[in-house]
C-alpha cells in the first residue's frame, strides 16, 4: 500500500496548525490585573485605617472591619496560589 506524498504532506499540515498555540485571551489577563489592583488597594485602605485608628483615635469598628477584609483577602490569595501550585504539580506528574 502506496501513500500519495501529497497526502502525508496534507495530513501533516493540518496536524502543524492544530498545534499551534492559540492567541492569548486578554480577558483573562485583565481580570487577574484587576483582581491584584483590588487586592492591593484593599490592603492599603486596611493599612491606612489602622494607621488612623492607632494615631488619631478613629472609630476603631473601622480598624476591626479594615482587619477583617485583609484577612479575607490574604485568605482568598492564599488560595489561588494553593490552587496553582496544585495544577502545576499535577501537570508535573503526567506521562509524557
Amino acid at each position: 500500500m502506496q501513500i500519495p506524498s501529497s497526502l502525508a504532506i496534507n495530513g501533516y499540515d493540518r496536524a502543524r496548525d492544530a498545534a499551534q498555540p492559540g492567541p492569548a485571551t486578554p480577558r483573562a489577563e485583565a481580570a487577574f490585573g484587576q483582581a491584584m489592583g483590588s487586592f492591593v488597594s484593599g490592603l492599603q485602605a486596611s493599612e491606612q485605617a489602622a494607621t488612623a485608628s492607632m494615631v488619631s483615635g478613629a472609630d476603631p469598628h473601622a480598624l476591626v472591619q479594615a482587619l477583617a477584609d485583609t484577612e479575607l483577602a490574604v485568605q482568598t490569595a492564599v488560595s489561588v496560589r494553593d490552587r496553582v501550585v496544585e495544577a502545576y504539580l499535577e501537570i508535573l506528574r503526567m506521562p509524557v
